[in-house]
């Protein structure tokens, strides 16, 4: 009987989709139990069960409350919304008028980023509720714009060639070493047209407006006093960031080993700052900074937005991580789109590795401005050695869907964005270890066949200084200069900027600690405005080693594609490093050379107890104003007005051989 029982009260598939209910849990249910127990099992069971009706009940009407606040909230969710950030922003509002109240001079930062928040924010909200509007009012001025366009468009060219004429003419009159990078930036954009792959379908707007904008930004943070202050107080405020790290790498590894060691010294800010990375990643601040570049670039160059957006991506992160924004849509991407991306990501660097070559001493400032310079150039480049001869899928499209990270947190950001840079830490240290070991070997090799044929000293670094000498020349390097900087370039191309840049930190150590230019036939420092170009000038990921990174991390993305991405990256590595020379030739046009300031107000306040680059700069003016005839000693110029001209002589004799000095 009871298994007849079981089995009319089974429950299938059927009674749940019409709502049967359990017979365990029904009348039925409960009077057939009562049955088999013969009556009441016990009267604690019923006790039991009123007690738990009467808790779940209490609980009910104490949860009422949160229930009734937590449907109010959804009901109300806009207005609750607006309410919390109207009290955020007039929070906000005290704190920023106290500051600027109490010392304006140092909350000067904060109210520039305030205001650069403000226009944006007022931007949206106008373009959000006006935008259409302003639209409609502006058709016909467009109309009529556009029916002028043919004639105009000349006239501006015009117009702008002949300032830049006017521009170059008065600026070089005072520095004529200038024309020099005048004339290699002109002979790499020749060269590259010369390797183009369709001379005839070049896009000569892309080409212009790239190298237009390559020249306005570099020409905004070379030369004009915001564009430099900002920058400099950018790269001030990156170092001081940097600094942090400290913090964390010093209570793992301890205060002796990130003072001495290498890796424990300079690796942990790549693992820092990927960190930093993530979480702006996750709060959505990258993809909004690479969104408005984008949209800059792509109106102005008449790029597709794939490729833009790749490249400008590429400001803030690697040549493999770039692409991951796009990757979507690289299947459907033309050659030529995808000869772009991979110019992107030889032409520019990674935010994490910046941090390691500030941390080596090189300036930050510069490094911010190539990163951002080589955005356009490498666009335009990229067209104008293989342009567009397909069409493309993406040609007229507005915008397209930035990929956003999976995170569910900021918590997760973080952790995730360290965890990620634990690879790129270990391929750096263990790329350090073999080309260093590499390089030495080679070097070995060189001089043993070398001494075959009495040739002395002869290493990789000697051969890329001769090679590559002429070119360093022509982006500005002095003479003097060329066989150094020749030699930084030929470690960059063959092996990778990260030994480049190290050789770079103690050249530019040694100038500012003051020591002898030449050390017998050894230079040991270049100039200021070399330090410069070079500097811009290794500013990208374009060295051999770097194809295997671009083609796997492609590959695996679109792994169709492999016989097309292979076909491209040998173009896309030559356009990357002309777009770095580009750079670099801009850099030694726009340099400023750093007027050395009163010597003798520096000579009267010094005690000449150790070397700076200033003492050097000033015992050399004091050198060449002094004179010897008939064993006696006497000064020219201003020196010779001052009293103790001759004590100051004796110091510098005391750091740096002269011919003054045997007097």
């Amino acid at each position: 009987k009871e298994l007849l029982d079981m089995e009319g009260n089974q429950i299938t598939l059927a009674s749940l989709e019409k709502g049967t209910d359990n017979p365990a849990f029904s009348f039925e249910g409960e009077k057939r139990h009562y049955e088999d127990c013969g009556g009441p099992c016990s009267e604690s069971q019923e006790e039991r069960r009123e007690g738990k009706g009467r808790f779940s009940s209490y609980c009910r009407k104490a949860l009422q409350p949160a229930s009734k606040a937590k449907h109010f909230c959804k009901a109300h969710a806009k207005v609750l919304r607006r309410v919390v950030l109207g009290l955020l922003g007039v929070a906000y509002l005290c704190y920023f008028i106290a500051a600027c109240y109490l010392n304006f001079q140092r909350a000067l930062a904060l109210v520039v980023m305030t205001a650069v928040v403000a226009f944006f924010i007022c931007w949206e909200i106008l373009k959000k509720h006006c935008g259409a509007k302003v639209l409609l009012f502006l058709r016909p001025i467009g109309k009529c714009f556009r029916k002028s366009w043919q004639w105009l468009k000349w006239l501006l060219w015009v117009a702008l060639l002949a300032g830049l004429i006017v521009w170059l003419a008065l600026d070089t009159g005072r520095n004529p070493e200038q024309l020099i990078s005048l004339g290699g930036f002109c002979f790499l954009v020749l060269f590259l047209f010369a390797c183009s792959k369709h001379h005839g379908a070049v896009s000569w707007r892309a080409v212009f407006w790239g190298l237009g904008l390559e020249f306005l930004l570099g020409l905004f943070i070379l030369r004009t006093t915001p564009g430099t202050q900002a920058f400099q107080w950018l790269g001030d405020q990156i170092q001081y960031f940097l600094g942090y790290t400290t913090a964390g790498s010093s209570f793992v590894f301890g205060n002796t080993l990130i003072e001495e060691v290498f890796a424990f010294q300079t690796l942990p800010i790549i693992v820092f700052f990927s960190c930093v990375m993530s979480i702006l990643y996750y709060l959505g601040v990258m993809q909004w900074l690479i969104l408005k570049i984008s949209w800059l670039l792509q109106v102005s160059m008449g790029t597709t937005p794939t490729e833009t957006l790749s490249v400008a991506g590429n400001i803030f992160v690697g040549q493999t991580e770039a692409p991951l924004l796009i990757r979507p849509y690289l299947a459907d991407m033309t050659l030529s789109e995808i000869h772009a991306v991979m110019t992107g990501g030889f032409s520019t660097i990674a935010g994490s590795v910046m941090g390691a070559y500030i941390s080596f001493g090189i300036d930050a400032a510069s490094l911010i401005a190539a990163s951002v310079m080589a955005a356009p150039c490498a666009l335009a480049m990229a067209k104008l050695v293989y342009p567009e001869v397909e069409e493309s899928k993406f040609k007229g499209k507005a915008s397209i869907r930035l990929s956003s990270g999976e995170e569910q947190n900021i918590l997760e950001a973080a952790s995730n964005g360290a965890a990620a840079s634990v690879g790129l830490v270990a391929n750096i240290a263990a790329n350090l270890i073999a080309f260093l070991a590499v390089l030495e070997f080679i070097n070995a090799t060189l001089g043993w066949f070398g001494e075959m044929v009495d040739i002395e000293g002869l290493t990789f670094q000697v051969i890329c200084s001769y090679v590559l000498m002429p070119v360093a020349f022509l982006m500005g390097a002095d003479w003097a200069d060329s066989p150094l900087v020749a030699e930084l370039l030929g470690i960059k191309i063959f092996l990778n900027e990260f030994v480049a840049y190290q050789q770079l930190a103690t050249y530019k150590k040694n100038r500012l600690m003051g020591l002898e230019e030449w050390d017998g036939n050894r230079k040991q420092w270049i100039s200021e405005r070399a330090e410069s170009i070079t500097t811009f000038a290794l500013c990208g990921f374009a060295n051999f080693s770097s194809i295997g990174i671009t083609l796997g991390g492609l590959a695996s993305m679109v792994p169709q594609r492999k016989g097309d991405l292979a076909s491209v990256v040998l173009r896309a590595l030559l356009t990357g490093i002309c777009v770095s020379m580009l750079n670099a030739c801009l850099a030694g046009l726009l340099h400023v050379p750093t007027e050395v300031g009163d010597c003798a107000m520096f000579f009267s306040t010094t005690n000449f107890s150790s070397t700076s680059y200033t003492m050097y700069t000033c015992c050399k003016q004091l050198f060449s104003s002094s004179v010897l005839q008939n064993g006696t000693l006497s000064f020219t110029g201003s020196w010779a007005e001052q009293a103790e001209s001759m004590l100051w002589l004796t110091e510098c004799c005391g750091h740096y051989n002269h011919t003054s000095c045997a007097g």
